[in-house]
């Protein structure tokens, strides 16, 4: 059975362009284009990993979103992926447990992000 990945962005060129991938290398993908779309996906059911834009309607978004999700089920892999680094130079990771205790993020990826990385992360996330 296909990983269902949630699939989070307010660009809705880079939700097609990375649900065509993730569904060519045999994912089940549903998108949403901001924090209620996201809700209600959450609402039909469980992802088995969730790909989170931060910065959405309100700059905090991403953040709410992925709180919302370990509330949900905190065994749900969450991939935060992030243009703040090259706009802002406001630098953040997931790399300490620290770190992860706020973000609520097990990963978090810089903007632009080639498919490959964010294929080796989801990857990595669902089989180990």
């Amino acid at each position: 059975m296909a990983t269902k990945v949630l699939l989070v962005d307010d660009d809705t060129d880079y939700l097609e362009q990375v649900r065509i991938q993730l569904e060519a290398k045999g994912y089940e993908v549903v998108t949403a284009d901001s924090l209620a779309g996201a809700r209600e996906e959450l609402g039909r059911g469980k992802p088995g990993l969730a790909v989170v834009d931060l910065m959405m309607e309100q700059v905090d978004d991403g953040f709410r979103l992925c709180y919302e999700i370990k509330k949900l089920d905190s065994s749900i892999p969450v991939i935060l992926v992030t243009g703040v680094a090259s706009e802002t130079g406001i630098d953040f990771d997931a790399s300490t447990k620290e770190e992860r205790s706020w973000i609520k993020a097990d990963v978090v990826l810089d903007k632009p992000i080639r498919f490959e990385q964010l294929e080796r992360e989801i990857h990595r996330l669902v089989h180990g």
